[in-house]
């Protein structure tokens, strides 16, 4: 099977972590940013790198960027750069076009004209910092829709010795657990009768304000 290529649209630090981080991963990654010192801080990261202005629509087709499987939008504070963007590379026929928002109006129109994801690093960061806040045993917080949320948490102490039947988490709290990491190893069907031990990571979904109710019963 042929690997994946992907293409990114703006090296602000948003942008050059995805890059870096997909480039890390073994996947062919062309960068493209406006800045030609941007451009050349990234160059030793990633598979290509060019300084392009992605609001050119030729410049964009003499890149070959319909032939990528997955283009990321990652431009920071020109909305109107990234609104154009995204409509020329729905109109080239990209197959997957991700766009970073600014804001939710912004994410909004990013929705209407054809982006296949958005994604609000800024408020998800947000989200995370929050409850890790409420709770240090928060090691990840995922919004899947506006109602609903996955959640990654270190067992606490009052956890450990007990199984899930014992803590009654989805009767108590309307939490559902996924699955039980625990020595690196993901059990995605944990039986109830299992006994959870220190360091063990509980995967969860549920309602936000259930999660929040569960987060508040185990701060520690």
């Amino acid at each position: 099977m042929a690997k994946k290529q992907y293409a990114v649209i703006g090296m602000g630090r948003f942008g050059t972590s995805v890059a870096k981080e997909l480039s890390g991963m073994g996947f062919d990654v062309l960068a493209i940013d406006a800045s030609e010192q941007r451009i050349q801080e990234v160059s030793n990261m990633v598979t290509h790198a060019v300084s392009s202005n992605s609001t050119d629509e030729e410049a964009l087709r003499a890149l070959g960027i319909r032939n990528f499987d997955v283009v990321v939008v990652a431009i920071g504070e020109d909305i109107q750069s990234s609104i154009l963007t995204t409509l020329i590379l729905k109109d080239l026929g990209v197959p997957v076009i991700i766009v970073k928002a600014k804001n939710e109006l912004h994410g909004k129109v990013l929705q209407k004209i054809g982006a296949d994801k958005v994604i609000f690093p800024e408020r998800d960061m947000g989200l995370r910092v929050a409850h890790h806040l409420i709770s240090p045993n928060i090691l990840d917080y995922i919004e899947i829709s506006d109602d609903y949320s996955i959640m990654e948490m270190r067992v606490s102490a009052e956890m450990v010795g007990q199984n899930l039947k014992e803590l009654n988490i989805r009767v108590r709290f309307g939490c559902n657990v996924m699955g039980i990491r625990s020595n690196g190893e993901m059990n995605i069907s944990p039986h109830p009768e299992d006994r959870l031990a220190e360091g063990d990571i509980l995967v969860m979904v549920g309602h936000k304000n259930d999660l929040t109710k569960f987060e508040l019963a185990y701060p520690k």
